[in-house]
């Protein structure tokens, strides 16, 4: 573009509708706008000092940062600069003129009509920069982008409306302009002492300085404009904890729990962990940034630091400054570093060092924990073999014990009955097909707690986590069961006045032979107590449930005939030795169907099913 060229663009959809909400809606904390302002000239300034370690000269002559806010009451406008890494043409139209990010979306969805709870989404969604409109009703936004000296600068310009323009300027230093033309009403943001009380509790541990300049032109810091982290921890208030969350996070809320921690040794480092009260909008997406930040002697070098903080911990919020890491590396060639290896591991253990205390000692901030990320917790026992004891012991489960998601596998063990030598329990895709699984038909009889497992990453678990405090886990629907050690006085009589195997050998080889191409093997049940039949999984087979949920993700699963277990005691069992020919086969076939639906899966011939049940119901 030639220096004089002026261009209006349309805005995207999304953000039309974001616009509209800011400038009519959002207005039950209408001073966010200040805090997301200075949050991106925090980022632009991070930024800033990243890129400058590899290009020195990306500084220009303005070698310190910061972030200059002044007010001009007769122009009614609010402005907001910084030096930090700015932004070409391309940027803008990218991070301004349109939002490509899935967060818009999530945005709208998220919105729950409370003003106050939809103004605290802003800022975790990326969508900070358009609260803006909630007190301006127009802004111009200039920019230039470091080290390109020779280029002209950007200038953006909307009123909130459908569109924007977009024209190329003379611009002599690095780094971000914004210029807020006040609305009607919105002149107490002009006033001195009130954009300082905003700074002061919303943006003061931003690490760079924060100056404002009064119409005299003289200029006072008024942050801290220090890292908090670096500082002791017997200096650090509360609130001032809870702010910088806040800050660090893109949180509104305060956060659950932290743990702040200087560590030394070969590797010197400080970590600042926090619990968020909720889940971010982004959690099941596992390439999304962990949300914590990695500084190496208080300069930030990246948002993402996957190799510090493992993908089942990614709700954790905060930073890890290290003090020792070479900065004349890459991201990449950091991360793979022993160093970074020995950091990782550390802040792994702070991190489940602040989950156990909070399930020890704060259980219903730790029942929070749980209902937010327990599921994501989970995936940690398959990930990180060192942790996966500790990991297994911070996981919860529902019972047939317990109504309630608050059953540890040491509850499960300590209320176990003598002469039970594992830990039981199901899988299934709900809670009511847990619950009304025939395989808990014994247990229940003999008043056995098997744990009911129902979340998608159940199958992952047991698969890696065979044993815990030296008992095993077993599936109730995988492999011969044996319960004769477990004694219960109306279990072992209805066992005594059972059919035993023997009497019933003829009638199950028949089953056998009639179902031999759809079952693996037929056999007396010691499982069941009122169904006539469930199905078994073999000791080394894939059980049912994750076969099924295998093929639901277009996934190839190993095609594994079932065992087929019966009830010799069962009326329509008995009813079966009675039958012969062609009859004796449709009733074995609708005892298998039955089986099928209660393991939870499809029939391959519903039709065939109805008309041998119609059959057996008019018999």
């Amino acid at each position: 573009m030639s220096e004089n060229v002026k261009e209006t663009l349309g805005f995207q959809a999304e953000v039309k509708q974001l616009l509209h909400l800011m400038i009519h809606s959002l207005y039950s904390h209408k001073e966010i706008f200040v805090r997301e302002l200075c949050s991106n000239a925090a980022d632009a300034a991070d930024k800033l000092r990243f890129e400058a370690l590899n290009d020195g000269a990306l500084y220009e002559d303005q070698p310190e940062l910061k972030i200059w806010i002044s007010a001009d009451k007769e122009a009614k406008t609010l402005t907001i600069r910084d030096n930090g890494i700015g932004m070409n043409r391309q940027e803008v139209i990218e991070h301004i003129g349109t939002i490509a990010k899935s967060g818009t979306k999530e945005f709208f969805g998220k919105l729950t009509g409370d003003q106050q709870k939809d103004a605290q989404l802003i800022g975790q969604f990326g969508v900070g920069f358009y609260s803006s409109f909630i007190v301006a009703d127009k802004v111009t936004l200039t920019t230039r982008r470091a080290g390109l000296t020779q280029e002209h600068g950007v200038r953006w310009e909307s009123e909130g409306s459908g569109e924007y323009s977009l024209e190329t300027v003379d611009k002599d230093s690095r780094g971000t302009e914004i210029v807020l033309h006040m609305k009607e009403g919105e002149t107490e943001f002009l006033e001195e002492w009130r954009i300082k009380a905003v700074i002061r509790q919303y943006s003061d541990h931003i690490a760079i300085p924060i100056v404002f300049v009064n119409d005299k032109g003289e200029e006072e810091t008024v942050n801290k404009a220090n890292a908090l982290w670096a500082r002791s921890k017997n200096d650090i208030t509360e609130e001032e904890y809870k702010a910088f969350y806040q800050h660090v996070g893109h949180d509104y809320e305060d956060p659950l729990a932290w743990i702040h921690a200087r560590v030394e040794g070969r590797q010197d480092y400080t970590v600042l962990l926090y619990v968020p009260a909720h889940a971010p909008f982004d959690l099941w997406d596992r390439e999304a940034k962990t949300g914590v930040k990695l500084y190496v002697k208080r300069v930030f070098i990246m948002e993402d630091a996957r190799k510090l903080m493992p993908a089942y911990l990614r709700f954790m919020r905060g930073v890890i400054d290290a003090a020792d890491l070479p900065l004349n590396v890459s991201r990449e060639i950091l991360q793979q570093t022993k160093d970074m290896e020995m950091i990782r591991a550390g802040c792994v253990k702070k991190a489940l060092d602040l989950l156990d205390d909070l399930a020890e000692n704060r259980r219903d901030d730790y029942a929070k924990v749980w209902e937010n990320f327990g599921e994501v917790l989970k995936e940690g026992v398959g990930e990180d073999h060192a942790n996966k004891d500790r990991i297994a012991g911070l996981c919860r489960f529902r019972s047939t014990a317990s109504d309630e998601p608050t059953v540890s596998l040491a509850d499960y063990i300590g209320r176990m009955k003598e002469g039970q030598d594992k830990v039981y329990y199901v899988t299934a895709d709900s809670l009511a097909a847990a619950k009304s699984s025939p395989h808990l038909e014994i247990f229940r009889k003999k008043g056995i707690e098997v744990l009911l497992l129902t979340d998608r990453v159940d199958e992952w678990l047991v698969s890696h986590l065979f044993e815990f405090d030296g008992k095993s886990l077993a599936s109730v629907a995988k492999g011969d069961l044996d319960l004769s050690a477990v004694k219960s006085e109306a279990a072992d009589q209805a066992e005594e006045e059972a059919p035993k195997a023997e009497e019933a050998k003829a009638l199950v080889e028949r089953i056998q032979e009639a179902l031999k191409d759809e079952v693996k093997e037929v056999r007396v049940s010691s499982r069941l107590v009122d169904s006539p039949a469930c199905l078994v999984a073999g000791e080394h087979d894939m059980s049912g449930h994750l076969a099924r949920m295998l093929k639901a993700m277009g996934q190839n699963a190993p095609a594994e005939k079932p065992i087929l277990e019966v009830n010799v005691g069962h009326a329509l069992v008995k009813r079966l030795d009675g039958e012969a020919g062609e009859r004796f086969g449709e009733l074995a076939k609708l005892v298998l169907d039955q089986a099928v639906l209660l393991d939870g899966g499809q029939l391959a011939d519903p039709a065939g099913f109805v008309k041998r049940m119609n059959a057996l119901l008019g018999a």
